[in-house]
C-alpha cells in the first residue's frame, strides 16, 4: 500500500487508487470495459456475418439503444432513491445473462438475427441501470480534491480496455476460435465486475419520505428536470450533444467496419486495431489530463476537442488505406477523452450529491435519445448515398454542430460561474 502511494503521488491520476473502495470499483469497471470492447467488435462482425449489410447492423443498434433510453430515467431516479453499488450489481447480472445466451447460440451455431435483436435489447435495458449509478458514486466515493484524477483514471482505462485491449483480443478471440468465445469472454467479465461491486462497503442514500410509488418517482424525476432546465450550461451542451449524436453516432457505428471489411479488404482484426488506435489516443490524453488541473476555459476546451474527434469520422470516410484511418483515429481518442474528463468533472463538482444520479440520468437520456434514430438512418442513407459519403458528411456535420450550437445557445457565458461544493460523505 505504501509503495502504491508512493507512485501516486509522483503520477496524479493514480492518486485515487489509494482509496480502497475506488480500487474495487475500478478495477471491477476495467475488466468489464474489456469486455465492452470485445462485444463491439463482436457484435458488428456477427451481424456482417449473418446478413452482410449496413441495415442489419443498423437495426441492431437500434434494439440495443432503444430500450436504453426508455429506461434511463428509471434508473436514474433508483439510483439516487437505492444503494447504487446494488444496482450496478444487478446491471451486471442481467448483462451477463444476456450476452453469455449470445455466446451460447453463436457456439452451438442457431444463432438468427431475431435472437440477437431481443439479447441485445435486455442488454441495453440492464445498462441503462449501471450508467446513472456509476456516473453518481464516484463521487461518494473520491473527495472532490481528486475527482479530476478519478475521471481521467477512469477515461484512460475506458480507451484501454474499450479500444485497445478489448478489440484486440476480441479480433484475435473471433479469428480463431469464432463470435460464440468472443461473446462468451464478454459474459464473464459481467460476473468479474459484479464480485468487486460486492465487496465495496454499502453507501445507502437517506431514505426519503413517501419515496415509494408512481407519483413519487414523477416527482423525483420533475426534480432532477428542474435542476436542469435552471442552468443553461447543463441543457445547452445537452442539446448541442444530442443533436451531434444523431448525425455522427450511427454512420460511425455502422460504417467504419462496413468500409474497413468491404472496401479496404480488411479482417475484424483490422477492425480491432481501428478501434485500438482511438484507445492510443485516449490513454495519452488520459495521462496527460491526470497531471493538470481544470482549465480556466473549460467549457471552451471540451467543445473544440470533441468538434475535433467528431471531423475525425469525416477522414475516415476519406481514406483509402488502412494506415490512414489508423491515424487519424489516434487523434479522435485524444478528442474523446479530453472532452469526457472535463464533462465529468463538471458534473460532479456543479450538481449537488442527492440530485446526480437523476441529473446524471437526464444527461444520458439527451446523448442517448436520438442515437435510435441515427442508427435506423444510417442504413437507408447509405444505400442511397454511399458509405463513403455518408460517413463524411456525417462526421463534417457533427463537428460543425457541436462546436458552434453551444455558443448560440450561450453556454459559453457560465463558464466561470463558482461551483457549490458538495460535502464528501467519507470526510464529512
Amino acid at each position: 500500500m505504501s509503495r502504491l502511494r508512493a507512485r501516486a503521488s509522483r503520477l496524479g491520476v493514480l492518486r485515487p487508487l489509494a482509496i480502497r473502495d475506488f480500487r474495487l470499483l475500478w478495477a471491477g469497471m476495467s475488466v468489464s470495459l474489456l469486455g465492452d470492447g470485445i462485444y463491439f467488435v463482436a457484435i458488428a462482425w456477427q451481424v456482417y456475418e449473418l446478413s452482410n449489410a449496413p441495415t442489419a447492423l443498423s437495426v441492431v443498434g437500434v434494439a440495443w439503444t432503444l430500450p436504453n433510453v426508455l429506461l434511463l430515467l428509471v434508473g436514474g431516479v433508483l439510483s439516487d432513491r437505492f444503494d447504487r453499488r446494488w444496482l450496478m450489481i444487478v446491471s451486471d447480472v442481467v448483462r451477463g445473462l444476456a450476452i453469455g445466451t449470445i455466446a451460447v447460440l453463436a457456439l452451438s451455431g442457431a444463432l438468427e438475427l431475431w435472437h440477437l435483436l431481443v439479447l441485445v435489447a435486455i442488454y441495453g435495458a440492464g445498462e441503462a441501470l449501471f450508467v446513472p449509478a456509476f456516473q453518481a458514486i464516484v463521487p461518494d466515493v473520491v473527495p472532490q480534491e481528486h475527482l479530476v484524477q478519478a475521471n481521467s483514471l477512469d477515461t484512460l482505462m475506458r480507451p484501454l480496455a474499450v479500444q485497445l485491449g478489448g478489440p484486440a483480443l476480441g479480433g484475435l478471440a473471433i479469428a480463431g476460435f469464432g463470435t460464440g468465445v468472443a461473446f462468451a469472454l464478454d459474459a464473464a467479465t459481467f460476473a468479474v465486475s459484479a464480485t468487486c461491486l460486492a465487496l465495496m462497503r454499502s453507501r445507502p442514500l437517506p431514505l426519503k419520505e413517501n419515496a415509494i410509488g408512481i407519483r413519487s418517482a414523477l416527482g423525483e424525476v420533475g426534480e432532477g428536470f428542474a435542476f436542469v432546465r435552471a442552468h443553461r450550461w447543463l441543457w445547452g451542451t445537452l442539446a448541442a450533444a444530442g443533436l451531434s449524436l444523431l448525425l455522427y453516432y450511427g454512420p460511425m457505428e455502422v460504417l467504419l467496419p462496413f468500409v474497413i471489411k468491404n472496401e479496404l479488404g480488411g479482417s475484424s482484426t483490422d477492425f480491432g486495431l481501428a478501434l485500438a488506435a482511438v484507445g492510443v489516443g485516449a490513454i495519452a490524453a488520459a495521462l496527460v489530463m491526470g497531471q493538470r488541473p481544470m482549465p480556466r476555459r473549460p467549457f471552451t476546451v471540451m467543445f473544440t476537442a470533441w468538434a475535433i474527434c467528431m471531423a475525425c469520422v469525416a477522414v475516415w470516410g476519406l481514406a483509402t488505406e488502412l494506415w490512414q484511418i489508423l491515424a487519424v483515429s489516434v487523434v479522435r481518442g485524444a478528442g474523446i477523452t479530453v472532452g469526457t474528463v472535463l464533462w465529468t468533472t463538471i458534473m460532479h463538482t456543479r450538481v449537488p450529491r442527492e440530485l446526480l444520479g437523476r441529473v446524471s440520468s437526464f444527461d444520458w437520456l439527451m446523448a442517448m435519445s436520438l442515437i435510435p434514430a441515427s442508427f435506423a438512418i444510417t442504413g437507408p442513407v447509405a444505400e442511397a448515398a454511399g458509405a463513403r459519403e455518408t460517413l463524411t458528411a456525417a462526421g463534417l456535420l457533427g463537428a460543425a454542430l457541436i462546436f458552434f450550437l453551444p455558443y448560440v445557445l450561450g453556454v459559453r457565458r457560465d463558464e466561470r460561474v463558482p461551483r457549490p461544493v458538495d460535502v464528501h460523505p467519507d470526510s464529512a
